[in-house]
């Protein structure tokens, strides 16, 4: 038939084979898909760009995944999501942190450290040319500050459980690391949910009252913030909670007339137990009198270590509905699926 070409139509490969239109193109398609891979992975094109509105209300876009960041806040994040190669700069306090020294024992060699949000050393952050500051919004003139000098700075503030989560999330988004993120957060929730089953068991005449002190004895955590959600989460009362604040400063004469049950104290302040126990104006109060007066861990409660830290208080606050759960041994399963580390190594450090 003259005039008309069929899908059968051949030519001549070089060694002269005959080949038909569709071998011709699935040969082209197959010489062509390497040189599209390398294109894809090389140009860039591959990025997504994150918006994101931080604690402080501003908007701030950054291509992802992120391949430099500094982090003044959040670090125990790193171990947690597997991102130490994505790490050039650090807040000092990180240098003491028992988890970052024993998942990356060399950390002060290996990682610079530009200072902390509180305190930035600008010079030492701008030769770092990081891709996203990480920090939090205490000092919102450093992070503006950080912004003039042409710095993308994402500043967070997390005041509640499920805003942690969304600052977990976040970190994911930027590193590429959503399953960890996610991952991370449902082995949170499956402690969570053993203490939830435990407390649900409390009468209600049984309740207690648990107070958290912060920098100063008299400093308490209020009704607004992740303390207060713990509390409530571990089936106790915070006297402090009609206080519509993160934190306040009291008079003594308030927290005798709480008079709480439990009484426990941020791992970094820099006072003890014992200054509770021995000051006669705390002796009166009932945590005081029956030594229940704890001070917690030196951990961050921006970190996935909330979760074994709301169980250590759970059982502090009620240990009769724990006394079958091996502290340590829920510790190890947790530090070794969340950050791949034998909790004994960590706690050699603490």
């Amino acid at each position: 038939m003259i005039g008309v070409r069929s899908q059968n139509t051949a030519v001549r490969s070089q060694k002269g084979k005959r080949l038909s239109a569709f071998s011709l193109k699935r040969r082209l398609w197959r010489m062509l898909i390497p040189c599209l891979i390398v294109l894809f992975l090389t140009s860039g094109s591959w990025a997504a760009v994150i918006t994101y509105k931080d604690k402080l209300g501003r908007a701030v876009t950054i291509p992802a995944p992120v391949k430099r960041a500094v982090f003044f806040q959040t670090y125990e994040l790193i171990p947690a999501l597997g991102i130490w190669d994505r790490v050039i700069g650090i807040a000092r306090w990180a240098y003491n942190n028992d988890l970052m020294k024993a998942t990356k024992p060399d950390i002060e060699k290996s990682v610079p450290s530009p200072g902390s949000g509180m305190d930035v050393n600008i010079e030492t952050l701008l030769k770092l040319k990081p891709d996203v500051v990480i920090t939090w919004t205490s000092k919102p003139e450093t992070v503006r500050f950080m912004e003039e000098k042409g710095l993308k700075v994402i500043a967070i503030y997390p005041e509640s459980l499920e805003e942690f989560y969304a600052v977990m999330r976040l970190h994911g988004r930027l590193f590429g690391k959503e399953k960890q993120a996610e991952h991370c957060i449902a082995r949170m929730e499956s402690i969570f949910k053993l203490i939830k089953e435990r407390v649900r068991k409390i009468p209600g005449d049984k309740t207690k009252k648990v107070l958290w002190l912060g920098g100063k004895p008299t400093s308490v955590a209020c009704g607004i913030g992740i303390t207060d959600d713990i509390f409530k989460l571990i089936g106790g009362v915070n006297p402090a909670a009609q206080i519509p604040r993160r934190n306040a400063d009291v008079p003594i004469e308030r927290i005798i007339a709480w008079n709480p049950d439990v009484i426990f104290i941020w791992g970094n302040a820099g006072y003890q137990v014992q200054d509770i126990r021995n000051n006669p104006q705390w002796r009166s109060i009932k945590a005081t009198r029956e030594g229940r007066v704890y001070k917690a861990p030196e951990w961050s409660t921006w970190s996935p270590r909330l979760a074994p830290m709301a169980l250590w208080m759970a059982m502090k606050t009620y240990p009769e509905y724990f006394r079958d759960i091996n502290l340590d041994r829920v510790m190890d399963e947790f530090y070794k699926k969340v950050f791949g580390i034998a909790y004994i190594r960590v706690k050699k450090i603490e």
